[in-house]
């Protein structure tokens, strides 16, 4: 496994000195031996907030620190506790005659080197008060629980109530029922990997862990990798059997542990905008990283009881970015737009049009795994199946063409392909028969028509006869068609351009430009090949 690091000892500090590039944060002159992150403009006349805890969270806690939340943020080795020593320098840099609050993870190390700061700081003189968060539920109410991501609501709310200059006590008091009335769930696919270490895991791919702790703890049980909606909902449930109040109002944190994609993370909120509990959830905060586990795959739930005063502390503005509140609601759809019909005009009937076409048709759908296995050698493998969903539609809706009009014909074709074609080469088709379309109804030359529909492909796509695209093929069978030469003359030329393209292996244009020379060389490019059967297959009729 590799990493973005320098030295496996440093990864710490080289970290807060890139965040300490916001100029609104300051580190103390001690670091890094003793590693506090703490507001530039603070002037300790209000009760100081200092939280943290190991590092390996981001952007919890450092990145919390900022007016309106955190003043200070101590900050350990990556799952360690800070030293005494960091902790006490935290609060003798920020405290002032308002008091101070230490919010402190339930996590041993932390308890104990927080708390024992907090007496040396009484000791001196100091107003200092802790609130400890156990927010985590996953192991029931029978043992000391965990403080996991919900810690952020109690940063949040602390934090407020103290730039609005409320009293030491009073912040404590607050932040107390906070914690009381938050309870918080996780579920990871994998367990987090040290940076710099070696892997080792408890979990194989058909396994994931419902519980687990920001620091790769076990948690309730190891489970089966199912899809999202059901991992979501054994995770909802845990979470539901330890509401503070059933028939409450909620605040969420949706929380990526790490590396969650993005993509993911928004796909979970569609499953847990599925659950029972969604109905319940006013706010959300994220879906984002906000207490990570370095790079766990996997996401918690935060939720806290609203009151009055807790919502509105909430929606506070704050500076750190990291923070971001929305209403939570149900997917919104506003009324969308008629498009024009696909097939809009009456159906009319030509015999040798709809052989043509149903020829065709059928050759594209016939000789799909064939262009997808040529495909494959110069590009992702589709082109086959591009052109055959083309071709079925093409025989689904036979009988509601205009058969016997070529230019609604042609605009017709060019309506289905914009649909229903995927692709660069279905647009540029349909952007072909569109444009060719308009022509021919201007000036009823099939030839022409195709020639102008086949510059406006060349205007929108940049590519040109010479390039290895499917123009290769095209050009010097429309320029035959224009010509009034014999359809097999007409399959000759698209058949001598496709084959040509075997020996183009310098290209500007499409997916060849990013190709080598040795990938590309004697084959020929698959849309070009397909345009060569077409007419080759008319030409025979």
């Amino acid at each position: 496994m590799k990493f973005f690091i320098n030295e496996p000892d440093q990864i710490v500090n080289e970290a807060i000195n890139g965040l300490l590039t916001n100029p609104k944060l300051a580190k103390l002159d001690s670091f890094p031996e003793v590693r506090v992150v703490i507001r530039a403009d603070w002037d300790k006349s209000k009760v100081a907030v200092i939280s943290g805890g190991g590092s390996g969270h981001e952007p919890a806690h450092a990145g919390f620190v900022g007016k309106g939340m955190l003043t200070a943020a101590v900050c350990g080795d990556i799952f360690a506790s800070p030293t005494v020593d960091a902790v006490l320098s935290a609060i003798l840099a920020a405290t002032g005659p308002k008091g101070c609050l230490l919010i402190i993870k339930n996590y041993t190390g932390d308890r104990l080197n927080f708390g024992l700061a907090a007496e040396q700081a009484r000791a001196l003189g100091y107003d200092v008060q802790t609130v400890t968060v156990d927010d985590d539920i996953a192991l029931g109410k029978d043992v000391k629980k965990r403080g996991i991501a919900g810690t952020l609501f109690v940063h949040k709310i602390a934090g407020r109530l103290a730039e609005e200059g409320r009293s030491l006590s009073e912040i404590a008091a607050i932040a107390q029922k906070v914690i009381d009335s938050t309870a918080s769930i996780g579920l990871s696919l994998t367990e987090c990997r040290h940076l710099g270490q070696e892997l080792t895991s408890r979990l194989n791919d058909q396994q994931a862990e419902l519980g687990l702790g920001i620091h790769g703890e076990p948690g309730i049980e190891v489970i089966t990798y199912d899809k999202a909606d059901k991992l979501m909902n054994l995770a909802i449930e845990k979470l539901e059997a330890n509401l503070p109040d059933a028939n409450g109002r909620y605040a969420m944190i949706f929380n990526n542990m790490g590396s969650v994609s993005p993509i993911e993370m928004s796909l979970l909120v569609n499953s847990f905008h599925k659950t029972k509990l969604a109905d319940k959830i006013d706010y959300m905060i994220g879906p984002a990283a906000l207490m990570s586990s370095i790079n766990m795959s996997g996401f918690s739930v935060s939720i806290l009881l609203l009151t009055n005063e807790f919502e509105k502390a909430l929606l506070a503005t704050v500076e750190p970015s990291a923070w971001h509140i929305q209403p939570f609601k149900k997917p919104a759809s506003i009324s969308s737009p008629k498009l024009p019909e696909t097939i809009p005009y009456e159906p009319s009937a030509n015999s040798a049009v709809q052989k043509l076409i149903e020829t065709a048709a059928q050759l594209l759908v016939a000789i799909e795994k064939e262009i997808n296995g040529l495909d494959a050698k110069v590009g992702d493998g589709d082109a086959g199946s591009t052109f055959a969903l083309t071709g079925k539609r093409l025989l689904s809706v036979i009988d509601k063409l205009p058969l016997n009009d070529t230019g609604k014909m042609l605009l017709t074709i060019g309506r289905i392909l914009a649909r229903e074609a995927g692709g660069s080469s279905g647009v540029l088709l349909s952007i072909l028969f569109t444009a060719a379309g308009n022509t021919y109804s201007k000036q009823p030359d099939l030839g022409k028509a195709l020639l102008d529909g086949l510059q406006k492909v060349k205007d929108y796509g940049g590519a040109q006869q010479g390039d290895r695209t499917m123009i290769d093929a095209l050009q010097p069978a429309f320029e035959a068609l224009a010509s009034k030469e014999s359809l097999a003359l007409v399959a000759q030329q698209a058949r001598k351009g496709a084959d040509n393209t075997k020996n183009i292996i310098n290209t500007k244009f499409g997916r060849s430009s990013y190709l080598s020379e040795a990938v590309l060389r004697d084959v020929p490019d698959p849309g070009a090949e397909v345009i060569a059967r077409v007419f080759e297959k008319i030409a025979t009729m």
